[in-house]
């Protein structure tokens, strides 16, 4: 396992994370619960393996994440260092923070959590729920009373957010999204580095998306990798700036092809490097012939969403994830989260008058519907 410096932290970190946010399920009373069994021994095989990193969170696994994590720390915890995550959305009034890192201390049975994150953090959440809370007074005081080590936050927003929390001056180290598909936050990663914040990676095979069949990427670097998520968390663990990538896993044979996937030192080429630099220009050239997802069309008056509609159209088009598109847009219609089907258009057009490109949405709406419904 190679291990990384944190940032100005003081510690090193495996350059593999374990994020507990898909461990294993099982039926249980005709119920999908969580495996505690199997979770646990997966986390302890891992951290046998020599990841030393651990991300949970209060609502991961129906909320029952952060219980298996805290059991697998058992014998582990002089040797792992474990991060979790306060709901900055469930904050309603001054002192949550507190309330709710005492009650994920006892969730986790531990006395102390190493990287304490602000989940989630975006603009809205920092100024109607940090700053109106006055929540970093409360983190401070945490940190001096030995409850957590470090002050950190996850994030979901533009990278100039990004970088303007970095610029807070609190921050200790950032988990942001980052991977083949999606390099929008890589100068803003480059700027936390430069701060001196530890950088770790959600999301590095893109959500599953990269898991997807798909040989266009593989096709594009080489044949001599044995798939598409090994080339993706290469490509992840290539940048400088990335101390450390989580990864999802659910099985022994996951976390053991992760732990041999970071255990190499050298984990893509130049050469290489130049093929997936040329062949994401080249798909995000192709992508903005559809649809930038500049959000202009946005709202429909139907509850359409879209440009992620369309999102996955590139996807199946231009990346070859078809497989991937084609249950994403399964799912369309079922939740307010996934939004409206396309069948729904009324072709009312409003979405056709304020397109910039002046993409011809109804007809295109249909094409999606009939190449992936």
């Amino acid at each position: 396992m190679q291990y990384r410096k944190f940032g100005n932290t003081g510690v090193e970190i495996s350059a593999l994370g374990f994020g507990a946010m898909r461990l294993p399920y099982c039926e249980k009373d005709g119920k999908w619960v969580l495996d505690e069994e199997k979770s646990v021994q997966i986390l302890q095989r891992a951290f046998d393996l020599g990841v030393n990193y651990v991300d949970t969170a209060y609502g991961y696994c129906d909320g029952r994440s952060e219980y298996a994590v805290g059991k697998a720390l058992k014998g582990y915890r002089d040797k792992v260092y474990l991060s979790t995550k306060m709901p900055t959305w469930n904050v309603e009034q001054e002192g949550d923070y507190t309330r709710l890192l005492e009650e994920q201390l006892k969730k986790l049975d531990v006395e102390y959590i190493d990287f304490y994150h602000f989940h989630g953090l975006n603009k809205n959440n920092w100024e109607n729920k940090v700053l109106k809370f006055n929540l970093l007074d409360e983190a401070v005081k945490a940190k001096e009373q030995g409850l957590i080590k470090h002050i950190s936050f996850s994030f979901h927003d533009s990278p100039d957010v990004l970088k303007m929390l970095v610029d807070a001056g609190l921050f200790e180290s950032v988990l942001c999204q980052y991977n083949l598909l999606d390099r929008s936050n890589e100068e803003a990663i480059a700027y936390a580095r430069e701060k001196g914040l530890g950088v770790v990676i959600m999301g590095p095979v893109g959500g599953g998306r990269l898991a997807a069949p798909s040989d266009v990427i593989a096709r594009t670097v080489g044949g001599k990798y044995k798939s598409t998520p090994e080339i993706a968390l290469r490509f992840v663990l290539a940048n400088p700036n990335v101390c450390c990538a989580l990864s999802g896993m659910s099985s022994f044979e996951m976390v053991e092809e992760n732990v041999r996937v970071a255990s190499m030192t050298e984990h893509l080429t130049e050469e290489e490097k130049r093929k997936i630099d040329e062949m994401y220009e080249e798909t995000k050239r192709l992508a903005e012939l559809y649809c930038t997802g500049c959000n202009y069309c946005m709202p429909c008056p139907q509850g359409i969403k879209i440009p992620e509609v369309f999102r996955l159209m590139n996807h199946h088009r231009v990346y070859g994830l078809t497989e991937y598109a084609k249950r994403e847009f399964a799912a369309l219609g079922k939740d307010d989260w996934h939004g409206k089907h396309p069948d729904d258009c009324v072709d009312c057009a409003q979405c056709e008058s304020k397109c910039p490109q002046n993409i011809e949405i109804r007809k295109q709406l249909k094409e999606v519907v009939r190449e992936l419904g």
